[in-house]
């Protein structure tokens, strides 16, 4: 049994490192470059879970850029006004800083001041308290975390084959 499940977990990471190649015929295709100007994006509330909030009364908001084809990562720009909030980050997720600032207090207690410009990434599973005092504009770009045997797969895999660093 655990035998298929490791064949299981192989096929569906292999499914999902092989890049997809169009069919012929077809009339879906996706987009090969997705670009928008972070200006025009219709921001849309985002309220933040009032169990969550600590102080302040944050008001959040949220555009969607991009998806990828197999909804396994997502590009948004959030925004969010003065307030303090805990916030629980259920995807792997880097951002980038584009206006203002926030304080963040990770759960190991580790506390780091984003400013514009700044990018830092938020392990999956974990929580952090936020505090932002006027205004913080931010780029995220979220990644869905493997699940176990296939993070797993993945993980041998990374140890048998050298890692190509992709090209910027």
């Amino acid at each position: 049994m655990v035998l298929h499940g490791m064949i299981a977990a192989v096929a569906a990471f292999a499914a999902r490192a092989v890049p997809g190649r169009p069919v012929p015929g077809t009339r879906m295709r996706p987009q090969p470059v997705v670009s928008a100007s972070s200006c025009a994006l219709e921001m849309r509330p985002a309220p933040i879970n009032p169990d969550w909030i600590i102080a302040g009364e944050p008001q959040a908001r949220m555009a969607d850029h991009s998806r990828s084809d197999d909804r396994a990562s997502y590009t948004a720009l959030w925004d969010c006004t003065a307030g303090t909030f805990r916030w629980y980050f259920g995807w792997d997720e880097t951002v980038h800083i584009l206006e203002g600032e926030v304080h963040v207090t990770a759960e190991d207690g580790s506390v780091h001041e984003l400013r514009a410009g700044d990018v830092a990434y938020f392990k999956a599973g974990t929580w952090a308290t936020w505090r932002v005092e006027t205004y913080v504009r931010k780029v995220a770009f979220l990644r869905r975390p493997f699940p176990t045997p296939i993070a797993i797969a993945y993980r041998v895999k990374n140890r048998l084959l050298p890692a190509a660093t992709p090209s910027l």
